[in-house]
């Protein structure tokens, strides 16, 4: 299992996600989001977040309008581990292994 949860520097939360292998998530702002972030420059579907069988997170930006950030770079698609941080809009989120 894998944990998304928001840092201290993030402008809304606190928010605690969390992914078990094989879910796909979707982020954003809307009610119908997987994981909703009702925060500033969020677009109401901003990114998926894949945990795969063999362990692996990937995160894909669904053309939101501020971008998806995995350590303060931008993404169209990228693989996440354990101490990285994912941003959309203000919101960081770091990963965390939650065995």
């Amino acid at each position: 299992m894998w944990i998304l949860e928001t840092t201290d520097r993030s402008e809304a939360g606190p928010f605690t996600f969390r992914l078990m292998p094989g879910a796909i998530k979707t982020i954003g702002r809307s009610t119908t989001a997987d994981f909703i972030v009702d925060a500033g420059m969020v677009s109401r579907f901003h990114c998926r977040v894949t945990a795969t069988e063999d362990g692996k997170v990937e995160i894909q930006d669904l053309e939101s309008t501020n971008g998806t950030f995995v350590n303060d770079r931008r993404v169209d698609r990228g693989m996440v581990g354990i101490g990285d941080r994912i941003r959309v809009g203000r919101v960081e989120l770091v990963v965390k292994d939650g065995q």
